[in-house]
């Protein structure tokens, strides 16, 4: 599935990219509206932010509407009804507001791609006898099921997306809470623990120490 995504904050579109690409999109970024119109015709979603710089995320979902139906949902800081509704009219089929939670985000493209008559992208992924299922939210170890909470999924899915690349504390933060405030980092570090204790694979996440973690086997397989 591609995704384009409006946004000019580059600390929200790093976040975003991150978990985003656990469910195999290919993602592209556009940082202007100008942008936007010049490159959505690629897209088989739009995730639009509503503030940008050289126009008003309304006008861009309006004059995008008007030659195509691609899906788009407006991503955005502006929680006001009247800016709801100018959005909604303005054609996007769904409306998020910042600060997110990343599986609500993740479930409203799967509701938009359903009723466009789409499918999302979401492979089984599989480090080891680990494997991981984004569609059913379910993880397994040697084909036993472990139970994850919502948050202890998100991180372990980011995580093994990276492929056995360095995650940072930051770009987890920002992708599994929405923030990158100081107390999210205690929170991502008990979770950390958390998932090792119920994997039972203690050496699966390497700690980079003050830097962030990664799984300790690059050898990731991805079967949709």
């Amino acid at each position: 599935m591609r995704i384009l995504l409006v946004e000019d904050d580059d600390r929200v579109v790093d976040a975003l990219t991150l978990a985003l690409q656990r469910s195999n999109p290919q993602v592209r970024r556009a940082r202007t509206a100008a942008e936007a119109l010049a490159r959505y015709r690629d897209a088989d979603l739009v995730l639009l932010d509503m503030g940008l710089p050289d126009k008003d995320g309304v006008a861009v979902c309006r004059q995008i509407r008007s030659e195509s139906d691609v899906p788009i949902i407006a991503v955005t800081a502006r929680r006001e009804e009247s800016a709801v509704v100018s959005a909604l009219r303005a054609g996007v089929d769904d409306y998020v507001t910042k600060p997110y939670r990343l599986a609500e985000l993740m479930a409203r493209i799967d509701a938009v791609m359903r009723r466009s008559g789409k499918k999302s992208i979401e492979p089984t992924t599989r480090v080891g006898d680990l494997s991981v299922d984004p569609g059913a939210r379910q993880a397994y170890v040697a084909g036993r099921s472990v139970a994850l909470a919502r948050k202890e999924f998100d991180l372990l899915s980011v995580l093994i997306q990276g492929g056995g690349d360095l995650v940072t504390r930051e770009a987890l933060m920002e992708a599994i809470w929405g923030t990158s405030w100081a107390g999210a980092s205690r929170t991502l570090d008990v979770h950390v623990a958390t998932l090792r204790s119920k994997l039972g694979r203690s050496g699966l996440i390497e700690t980079v120490r003050g830097v962030g973690y990664r799984i300790a086997d690059s050898s990731v397989d991805a079967r949709g």
